[in-house]
């Protein structure tokens, strides 16, 4: 045990062979006890510090390894950093990543682009017109109910679906004209695909179809399924349908939904269905079907002014492209002026002294502003004509705030 332990060291540290034969001598001699054990207390302290510094130099390469791929690591993710960087990337934007900006991006765009699909001018229009109808029938302050405001909410949220329904039916069979007309759209930009067109518009339908019968309400129904027909006829381009093409028959079937459909079936509507009031025509309903659809032509009419490049490359043969702008714009103009005079004199025969004032007051104002705003225009502008035509709608809703007050 003991040569074995004793052998093992390197010659030089002992001394070389002869000096280690001699003490080994001297160990194994009897009385050398002492001997013995001081040195095996020697080689024990010699192999634990043997022992300590090879542990600390593997520590040392350990730490010196990981230090390495620590290292290793962090100019990988540093080059990945610098390389965003560069690009424009942000910091943060590693795969899986977690970034709330970008998910708030993106819902605001999608939102965004949803907004400008709906065209909202229209959805303002459909909404304050059925409201405005709905108050021609209430007949004393008790109409005013929660009945009231649950017939308005049944007929404003299933007419803006079948509205979101038409708008975006149109732009899928416009998507070539729309490029060239209003790239802004989304479906003309794409933002959206054909795909998500043709998902959001039956979507709606199918919602607004839905609505109207769970309600049960027939005049509602009826005006959902004749704006339906309409509105596909309309658009969609297959034989004998896309009605666009044709001025005359374009013109009627805005002014069928806008003038009619939207005062006759919304006023039944809230008559026979919420009130269970008989059917009747007041006065006040005739005037409104009558002056809108004076302002459903010149809707017809104005909106193919700003569109008449498109519209010349596609062979959509408006009144616009037959006529030109200016001719069109300034009859649109003397038809609303028109539409004004008739209701200052309806509002002037009024036996109600708050009606009559405000009636006639109000149209005046409207008819005077219409004018200024109107020879100012620049009929060469592009911008400028849809500036103005976003004008005829404000016209439009203000309107339908003046006509629950006639009597």
């Amino acid at each position: 045990m003991d040569y074995a332990l004793f052998g093992s060291f390197p010659t030089a540290s002992l001394g070389g062979i002869g000096w280690r034969r001699e003490n080994l001598k001297k160990i194994c001699f009897p009385g050398s006890y002492a001997a013995v054990r001081v040195s095996r207390c020697r080689a024990w302290d010699i192999l634990q510090r043997h022992y300590a510094v090879g542990s600390q130099h593997q520590c040392l390469k350990h730490h010196t390894i990981g230090t390495k791929e620590n290292f290793t690591s962090y100019r990988r993710q540093s080059k990945k950093f610098l390389v965003n960087a560069t690009a424009g990337h942000p910091l943060e934007s590693e795969p899986g990543a977690y970034n709330p900006k970008s998910i708030w991006t993106t819902v605001k765009n999608a939102t965004d682009a949803f907004y400008r699909f709906s065209r909202p001018h229209t959805v303002i229009g459909t909404a304050l017109s059925i409201i405005s109808v709905s108050l021609l029938a209430v007949e004393n302050l008790s109409d005013f109910s929660p009945l009231f405001l649950t017939g308005v909410l049944q007929a404003v949220v299933a007419a803006l679906f079948m509205n979101i329904y038409i708008v975006g039916l149109n732009q899928l069979s416009d998507i070539d004209i729309d490029k060239v007309n209003k790239p802004y759209l989304p479906l003309a930009s794409g933002e959206f695909s054909v795909g998500t067109g043709i998902m959001i518009v039956t979507s709606f339908v199918i919602l607004s179809f839905w609505l109207g019968w769970i309600v049960g309400s027939w005049p509602l129904f009826w005006a959902l399924f004749i704006s339906f027909v309409l509105g596909t006829a309309y658009s969609i381009n297959v034989p004998l349908l896309r009605w666009k093409r044709s001025a005359v028959v374009a013109a009627m079937c805005i002014l069928a939904v806008r003038a009619v459909i939207v005062q006759l079936a919304f006023f039944l509507h809230m008559q026979t269905h919420v009130y269970k009031r008989p059917a009747s025509f007041s006065r006040p309903l005739i005037f409104a079907t009558a002056f809108m659809s004076f302002f459903s032509v010149v809707i017809a009419l104005f909106k193919d002014i700003p569109d008449i490049d498109g519209d010349k490359i596609f062979g959509i043969r408006s009144f616009t492209v037959r006529l030109g702008q200016k001719r069109v714009f300034w009859i649109c103009i003397w038809l609303l002026q028109m539409a004004y005079g008739v209701a200052i004199l309806v509002g002037a025969s009024s036996s109600f002294m708050l009606s009559k004032c405000i009636t006639v007051l109000g149209h005046a104002i409207l008819a005077l502003i219409l004018w200024n705003r109107a020879k100012s225009v620049d009929l060469t502008s592009k911008a400028a004509i849809t500036t103005f035509y976003m004008f005829i709608w404000k016209l439009f809703y203000a309107e339908y705030l003046l006509i629950p007050l006639v009597r």
